[in-house]
């Protein structure tokens, strides 16, 4: 995108071109309503406040009795309905603050320098900085061939006291670094003057990255790491390596043993001779195979308690017991009749 830039006399000097991702994008006016809100809010500074109706000064006496006095009901006379009374739901000194994220803030700055171009309200001048000493005459002269006839933001490159000093009692006209640009301010006044200088910063702050030259290739460096560096050996050496080494024994959490070999594993098995298995009662030990035993030597099992319940059921009745005949009854005595 080009822009025309004019000089003091409001003569067309020549055209610059400028970046279209600053000045040239679809405003996205829900991001600036936003920024423009949240600007508001922190410059707010929260230190009103309010006594109420327990903090100022008074009695709580009932002022007259509850009924029969015809008058209305009446507390004391702190209370807020009263002159001189508290306050009810007063301010309290707080904080205002919004946050804002970093890209919201960017596009919001971009969607306003984009609408003041698409709206024609937007001037670019090659300098300011010509005053020799401050003259209010000579700004005003400059906004007047810029044809800006309300108000105005003049937006410099870097701080220019002459030029600040000379603008700052012209009514509606306020005077700004390119770093200082903001979103209120932007929208507070109508039109916006830009140095070429100007034009530059803002592309340089609010512009797309451009790309860096590519750098000549450096040297490989080899990578840090918390340990020793170790070099690696080549895959030859590797393999002659794996060859000779022995292998090293895992490690575990108990105390490393080394595994015997294949062969000595064979041998080991044939020494050793077979351990007894734990049993909860003692460990008998048992012959060997060629060895001859006899009765008397042969342990005997333990015999276990006699239960008499157990041989009450197991021997059966051969003759069933006579059972005991019951008793005769005895007759009852009849009553003689009378």
């Amino acid at each position: 995108m080009k822009l025309a830039v004019h000089n003091a006399e409001g003569k067309r000097v020549r055209q610059i071109t400028v970046d279209d991702a600053v000045f040239g994008i679809t405003p996205n006016l829900a991001v600036l309503h936003q920024a423009f809100v949240a600007q508001r809010a922190n410059q707010r500074r929260g230190t009103a406040s309010t006594k109420s109706r327990g903090e100022v000064q008074g009695s709580t006496r009932k002022m007259r009795r509850q009924k029969y006095t015809g008058s209305a009901r009446q507390g004391g006379s702190r209370s807020p309905v009263r002159t001189g009374g508290g306050v009810a739901f007063g301010p309290r000194p707080r904080s205002y603050r919004q946050d804002l994220p970093k890209k919201m803030r960017r596009l919001a700055i971009r969607s306003a320098l984009s609408g003041k171009l698409a709206d024609g309200q937007l001037h670019v001048i090659d300098k300011l900085g010509g005053l020799t000493r401050p003259r209010t005459k000579e700004v005003v002269s400059i906004l007047h061939n810029a044809g800006i006839e309300r108000s105005a933001l003049i937006v410099t490159g870097e701080p220019d006291r002459s030029v600040l000093i000379s603008a700052r009692n012209l009514p509606k006209t306020k005077v700004l670094p390119a770093p200082y640009l903001n979103v209120v301010d932007l929208l507070t006044y109508r039109d916006l003057l830009l140095t070429e200088d100007a034009v530059r910063r803002v592309e340089g702050l609010w512009g797309a990255a451009k790309a860096a030259p590519e750098a000549p290739p450096a040297e490989e460096k080899p990578r840090r790491r918390r340990a020793a560096a170790v070099e690696k050996p080549t895959a030859e050496a590797a393999e002659t390596a794996v060859v000779e080494e022995a292998p090293k024994p895992r490690r575990r959490r108990a105390a490393a043993v080394g595994k015997p070999s294949a062969e000595a594993a064979e041998t080991a098995v044939v020494e050793e001779a077979p351990k007894p298995r734990r049993r909860r009662a003692a460990a008998v030990e048992k012959p060997a195979a060629g060895a001859k035993t006899s009765v008397e030597d042969a342990p005997k099992p333990a015999r276990r308690a006699a239960r008499p319940r157990a041989a009450a059921k197991k021997a059966p009745a051969e003759s069933p017991a006579e059972e005991p005949k019951p008793a005769p009854r005895r007759p009852r005595a009849r009553k003689e009749e009378a």
